[in-house]
């Protein structure tokens, strides 16, 4: 046999190179680990060859294994052992199922078989042994024998293999079955209280957490081996319970985190996040049946997120003084921990067998820590309560809640209390207000002291009612307090007040809002200027005194800012607003304190003259009024010169009343305004009369349209090439039935103020629309438009575009045939408003004419941007005899023969005027010279004349 060896060895040098190096077993040795000596040798089929290790006459033998077993891999594992005593060992090998230690941690192994059969180099195969977490194989080793054993794998890796001694390997599987048992024991006990818990108090952080502890017990049994003792679970399927496992528990873990810090009070984005984290979660238990280690591996780094994530929450959170994240502090600590340890146990870095066992034990402790905080917010907030409260109790939680003051008069010892103490909150030393009521007089207020103690008395006295009294107490910096005090009497068995209970609350600023209100009521909101209610009211009652008092004369001043509107259209409404707040000081600095200054309008003051009785001293202060008003202010580098239009009334008798004064300074303001403005106007009675009559032509106009007294005048505008007719102005007329022709100049600023304008202007486009239509079909072969002038009333309506489109299809007439007119003033007052108007009128395809050209300011700067396609040079231009007026008109017809526009020329008085506009190239001229204003039967007949002069003779 030795021969045989060593021709063997002599075979096969390389082999014996690499033979097995034995373990040595002692008698003591209770356990080994064998991991580190084992061989492992990849896809070698179901019949693998390997040398033994040297025996002890030191020969190397060469055996040959057959696979035994069906869950053969073709992996192979190869190890010796080797009995150094003088006595038969009998001895355990075990191959763990599942190690946490090493198994990975984005693609973690998850347990299996790993051993099917070992075959010993001498002697039987080992027996298996019955154990349903590890593969165990009893051997039996005679004394001084080496044996070399190869061990069929039935998964790739093999992470451990121990050598026990029986009856070692039995009392630490007893021992680690009781630790086992009690964390089970623990789990489920704390899954079931915070089950119940859910039941009493059914709010969300309750069954989320319950639902958490049932994922950790889950997990727990699944880890300890204790789920395969309650339900079968068939080889293999091992990966997919565990996989399942920490799925469930990453999943309860993010709802617990979401629900617990009710994340989506903060906002709805928590929520949708939420909802499609655990949806994905859910998601990876269908991937668990495919793939185990997968689904594992996703699960715990969404745990791992979790941590992290919920770390930085809790941080912010509690930096806001949310008290759920502050409670949660010391648990997501625990967890911090437990993670760390759990990435160092599943990567290597922890190797030990009991480093298992404490992970599930730490997440045990977790889950008690969080169940604590979870019952600690339960009991806080008083939730196992609800609903069990007495009336005494409910009512003291409603005065507590409202913030109130209990305030309580014991009446017998002429005790007062106040819960919380009244006197901290006014600054006070504490107790100041306790003790006998009369300590509250010094401290109220004088006008409400004989009313808090006549409230009192009256209680007492009648020995019903309720008190209901708001009354002001100083505080330690002298600032008075309101409070309001609403209490009733408790009255005892002989009838007698026993004591007065109620509560107080502060309404001190309750009391400035009222004021602020009251205040902004009757003054201005720019200057703080009394309005015009408060000066009404002001001077009725100056008026009531000055009846019977012969020294108090009151004279009332209308004050109107001159052209005001052109300092906001050009600086702006808050630079106006600015110019009205120097305006407004000024005037106040020349006041009395009898006198009163007041704002009426937009640039309209009123002032209230008492100081002052004598007519000369009124006339000085009407003159100092017009000075402050003209003094230059100095705004954005600029000086603003203003002027202002001064009406003036002084009371004369008995029989005045306030509000006749008012109307009589505004009526001498008005007149001021009529004489051209910057100017004082004393009151005279003949104002009235003007203004009577206004307010008569303003009722007659409202009824002339239905009485048909307003009529349409046409006047020609010709052609200057061959003197016909081109078109039409079309100017409105009223024949007033008592008082005959009213010319427009009257009655159109009448109109635009009272806002009949936009009624005779509709009026105005529709007659002039029907005679065209009705003079084009007369006389079809001769093109004609007509002209209508345009107020600022309509321009500023919305309904403009809309009206003349309108007004032309009921007609029946082409658009270009219908022209509007807008004086060059009305352009300017608005630019932008106007040319987004007449963009659209364009769009229409009507006609725009730009009347009076050149008595306006800015035209030539804005006239590209608007869509005229005529200019009218105004009259002035025209009878104009300076020797510059050829070069003006030459020039103006020049320019707007450029910009493609035609031109008519107004008030053409001679003939020698016609040629010459003629020569520069004006098209049309309009003027008595070539024909009057006209009613529309004269115009008709005057194209009937002009038709047949332009017949054809036969």
């Amino acid at each position: 046999m030795r021969l045989l060896a060593a021709a063997f060895l002599l075979l096969f040098p390389t082999l014996a190179a690499h033979a097995l190096e034995p373990i040595a077993i002692a008698r003591d040795d209770r356990a080994l680990d064998l991991s580190a000596a084992v061989e492992i040798q990849r896809n070698k089929g179901d019949s693998f060859q390997v040398s033994t290790a040297p025996g002890a006459d030191g020969v190397v033998r060469r055996i040959e294994v057959e696979a035994k077993d069906a869950r053969a891999s073709g992996d192979w594992a190869v190890f010796a052992l080797a009995n150094t005593t003088d006595e038969q060992l009998d001895r355990l090998i075990v191959a763990p199922h599942f190690r946490l230690v090493d198994s990975g941690f984005v693609w973690p192994d998850l347990g299996s078989t790993r051993i099917a059969a070992i075959t010993p180099s001498e002697g039987f195969a080992l027996d298996r042994q019955d154990s349903p977490d590890a593969d165990v194989f009893r051997v039996t080793l005679d004394p001084g024998a080496v044996v070399t054993f190869v061990a069929e794998l039935a998964s790739p890796r093999l992470p451990q293999v121990y050598l026990w001694e029986p009856e070692a390997y039995k009392d630490s599987i007893n021992s680690y079955t009781l630790f086992r048992g009690i964390v089970i024991g623990i789990a489920g006990l704390l899954a079931l209280f915070l089950t119940i818990l859910f039941v009493v108090k059914g709010t969300s952080m309750f069954p989320a957490t319950a639902a958490l502890s049932w994922a950790v017990l889950a997990y727990i049994s699944v880890d300890f081996g204790f789920l395969s003792k309650l339900i079968e679970i068939s080889p293999g399927n091992e990966q997919i319970w565990r996989a399942s496992t920490e799925v469930g528990l990453a999943a309860t873990f993010v709802v617990f985190l979401f629900t617990y810090l009710n994340l989506n009070r903060w906002h709805g984005h928590f929520s949708y996040a939420a909802i499609g984290w655990v949806l994905g979660l859910l998601a990876l238990a269908g991937v668990a049946v495919v793939d185990p280690p997968v689904a594992a591996g996703v699960a715990r780094i969404s745990f791992a997120a979790t941590a992290v994530i919920g770390i930085g929450l809790i941080v912010y959170l509690g930096i806001q003084n949310y008290d759920r994240a502050v409670m949660l502090i010391p648990s997501w600590v625990m967890v911090l921990v437990w993670m760390v340890g759990g990435w160092m146990a599943v990567t290597g870095m922890l190797d030990n067998d009991i480093v298992q066992p404490a992970i599930g034990g730490g997440l045990i402790l977790i889950i008690l820590l969080i169940g604590f905080t979870v019952m600690q917010h339960a009991f806080a907030g008083g939730a196992l309560h609800h609903g069990m409260f007495s009336d005494m109790e409910r009512q003291a939680l409603a005065v507590l809640g409202a913030g109130d003051v209990v305030w309580d008069w014991d009446v017998l010892r002429d005790r007062v209390v106040t819960r919380p103490d009244v006197a901290s909150q006014l600054g006070l030393q504490p107790g100041t207000l306790g003790g006998a009521a009369r300590n509250w007089l010094p401290i109220l207020h004088a006008d409400d002291r004989d009313t808090f103690r006549t409230t009192l008395d009256m209680v007492l006295e009648h020995r019903r009612g309720q008190i209901s009294q708001n009354f002001r107490l100083r505080g330690a910096d002298g600032h008075y307090h309101w409070f309001a005090l609403r209490a009733r009497p408790v009255v005892g068995s002989d009838g007698e007040v026993m004591r007065c209970v109620g509560t107080m609350i502060d309404v001190t600023e309750h009391k400035k809002s009222e004021e602020r209100l009251l205040h902004d009521a009757v003054h201005d909101n720019l200057t703080g200027l009394p309005n015009r209610e408060l000066f009404m009211n002001r001077l009725e009652a100056m008026v009531a005194i000055a009846k019977t008092e012969h020294k108090i004369r009151p004279s009332v001043f209308v004050i109107d800012i001159d052209r005001f509107k052109q300092v906001n259209t050009g600086l702006g409404i808050s630079a106006g607003d600015t110019i009205l707040l120097t305006l407004a000081r000024r005037l106040h600095r020349l006041l009395k304190p009898s006198d009163s200054l007041s704002r009426f309008a937009g640039d309209q003051f009123a002032l209230m003259l008492i100081s002052e009785q004598d007519p000369a001293r009124i006339a000085a202060v009407a003159d100092a009024i017009k000075q402050a008003i003209s003094a230059p202010i100095n705004f954005a580098k600029r000086e603003i010169v203003l002027t202002a239009s001064v009406g003036l009334v002084s009371w004369t008798g008995n029989d005045a009343l306030a509000e006749d004064m008012v109307k009589d300074a505004e009526l001498a303001m008005h007149q001021a305004k009529r004489f051209g403005g910057d100017r004082i106007e004393p009151f005279r009675p003949a104002f009235r009369t003007g203004g009577t009559d206004r307010l008569q032509i303003e009722s007659d106009l409202r009824r002339a349209l239905e009485r048909r007294e307003l009529t349409l005048a046409y006047q020609p505008i010709v052609r200057l090439e061959d003197r016909s007719l081109a078109g039409f102005e079309a100017l409105m007329r009223w024949e007033h039935p008592r008082r005959g022709q009213i010319p427009p100049s009257d009655f159109i600023p009448i109109a635009e103020n009272c806002g009949l304008i936009v009624q005779l202007g509709l009026f105005a486009m529709q007659r002039a629309a029907d005679d065209l239509s009705l003079w084009q079909d007369q006389f079809g072969s001769h093109p004609l438009f007509v002209s209508v002038n345009l107020s600022s009333r309509q321009l500023i309506r919305r309904d403009l575009v809309s009206d003349v489109r309108s007004v032309v299809a009921r007609a029946g007439i082409k658009p270009r045939c219908f022209r509007l007119e807008l004086t060059e003033s009305l352009v300017m007052d608005n630019p932008e408003q106007t040319a987004h108007v007449l963009k659209k009128l364009k769009g229409l395809g009507i006609g725009l004419s730009l009347d009076d050209f050149g008595t306006g300011y800015s035209s030539l700067s804005y006239l590209t941007r608007f869509p005229f396609d005529t200019i009218k040079i105004d009259k002035s231009f025209v009878d104009d005899n300076s020797p510059k007026r050829t070069v003006l008109l030459k020039s103006m017809v020049s320019m707007a023969h450029e910009l493609g526009l035609s031109v008519v020329a107004e008030g053409v008085s001679d003939e020698s005027d016609a040629l010459q506009l003629r020569q520069m190239g004006c098209e049309y001229v309009q003027s008595f010279l070539f024909g009057a204003p006209m009613t529309a039967d004269a115009v008709q007949k005057l194209l009937r004349e002009q038709f047949r002069a332009a017949q054809p003779q036969s």
